[in-house]
C-alpha cells in the first residue's frame, strides 16, 4: 500500500473508562468504594463508577459467571473517526447509541492477534467536577511557602478517584500489537523496551496530540504467553491523599501488590493493589507529560528500569 493509499490514524483525546465482570459484585462494589470510586449509576447487576473530574465514568462493574476485564474505552476526536473505526477496524461494531452515564455513539472492535475487545466513544455528555482538592503549599528547608500557623491537616478517607489514567496488558505478539495500534491511530511511543538481544517486548504509548501536553503513557504492552490485562491506573490529586489512600486500603485488609514507590519511565509515584476478584488497581500521582517534541527513549528491560525507590519489585510483577 502506498502513502497514499493508508488508511487515515483514528485519533484518540483521551482514554475515558474500562470495563470489567465480577463473580462476585458485592465484594467488587465494597473494594471500589474503598478504593476511591463514586456511583454515577447502579443498575443492580452493572455499576458505573466516577471520579471527580468530569468523565460521566471511569468504571463499569458488572456482574458475571466470572472475573474478566471487558477492555478500555478511549474517546475520538470526531464522528468521522468513528466512521472510520467502525468500517476498517478489525471485527468493529456498527455505530451504536451508548446507553452508558453520559450517552454518545460508540464502536467496539477485536484486536486483531489476541481478540480482546477495545472501545471508542464519542460525544459523551461530561459532568460537572465533584471536587476541587486544594493544591497544598510546602515549606523547603530554604523556601518556605506555607503562612506562619497554617498547617496542614488531613482526615483518613479513601484515596478520592480523578481520573482513569492508563490501561496495561500482555500481549502474545509484542511487534504485530505496535504495528497495528501505532498505524491505526494517534498512538506514539514515549519508551521502548527492548531485550539484550535488542528485541523490542515492552513499549509505553501516549496520544500524539501535536503540541498539546499529554499524560506521559495512556496505554502500555508488553509481550507474554497468554493476553490478559496486567492493570488499571487512576490519578488521584497529590502524595498525601494517595498515603491517605494506602493506609484506607491496609486498614480494610486489602492486598498490596506493590507500593509506594517512584518509576523511572513516567516517573509516576505509585501503589498497586488487588482487588476482590483478584484485577491489579493503581492509584497514581505527578507523572510525566510530554508533547511532539519528546524524543522516543529506548531502555533494556530489568527490574532496575521500574522504580528508583520503593519496596523490591513483587517477583510475580510481570508475569
Amino acid at each position: 500500500m502506498t502513502a497514499e493509499q493508508q488508511i487515515p490514524k483514528i485519533k484518540l483525546v483521551r482514554i475515558a473508562h474500562v470495563y470489567y465482570t465480577h463473580a462476585d459484585l458485592d465484594k467488587a462494589r465494597e473494594f471500589l468504594a474503598d478504593f476511591g470510586f463514586t456511583v454515577a449509576e447502579d443498575r443492580g447487576d452493572t455499576v458505573y463508577y466516577k471520579g471527580y473530574g468530569t468523565e460521566p465514568f471511569v468504571y463499569c462493574a458488572t456482574k458475571g459467571p466470572e472475573n474478566e476485564f471487558g477492555g478500555a474505552g478511549f474517546v475520538v476526536e470526531s464522528m468521522a473517526d468513528l466512521e472510520l473505526a467502525s468500517k476498517t477496524l478489525p471485527k468493529a461494531t456498527p455505530i451504536l447509541d451508548s446507553d452508558a452515564p453520559g450517552g454518545g455513539k460508540r464502536v467496539t472492535f477485536r484486536d486483531p492477534v489476541d481478540d480482546f475487545p477495545f472501545h471508542l466513544v464519542y460525544g459523551q455528555t461530561p459532568i460537572e467536577k465533584s471536587a476541587h482538592l486544594p493544591e497544598l503549599e510546602y515549606n523547603f528547608p530554604e523556601s518556605k511557602h506555607r503562612a506562619v500557623n497554617k498547617t496542614q491537616r488531613f482526615e483518613k478517607a479513601p484515596a478520592a478517584v480523578h481520573k482513569l489514567g492508563h490501561v496495561g496488558c500482555c500481549v502474545t505478539n509484542f511487534a504485530k500489537a505496535f504495528e497495528f495500534y501505532t498505524t491505526r491511530f494517534n498512538l506514539k511511543p514515549s519508551d521502548i523496551i527492548h531485550e539484550p538481544n535488542g528485541r523490542d517486548v515492552s513499549t509505553f504509548l501516549h496520544l500524539d496530540r501535536g503540541m498539546e501536553q499529554v499524560d506521559h503513557h495512556t496505554w502500555f504492552f508488553f509481550e507474554g504467553p497468554k493476553y490478559h490485562v496486567h492493570h488499571s491506573s487512576f490519578e488521584v490529586h497529590d502524595f498525601d491523599i494517595q498515603s491517605l489512600g494506602h493506609q484506607w486500603l491496609r486498614d480494610k485488609g486489602y492486598d498490596l501488590v506493590w507500593g509506594v514507590g517512584r518509576h523511572v519511565l513516567g516517573s509516576q509515584i505509585f501503589d498497586y493493589w488487588y482487588d476482590r476478584s483478584g484485577f491489579i488497581l493503581e492509584h497514581y500521582v505527578d507523572g510525566d507529560l510530554v508533547d511532539e517534541t519528546t524524543p522516543i527513549s529506548r531502555s533494556e528491560a530489568g527490574p532496575d528500569s521500574l522504580h528508583i525507590w520503593g519496596p523490591p519489585l513483587p517477583p510475580t510483577f510481570l508475569q
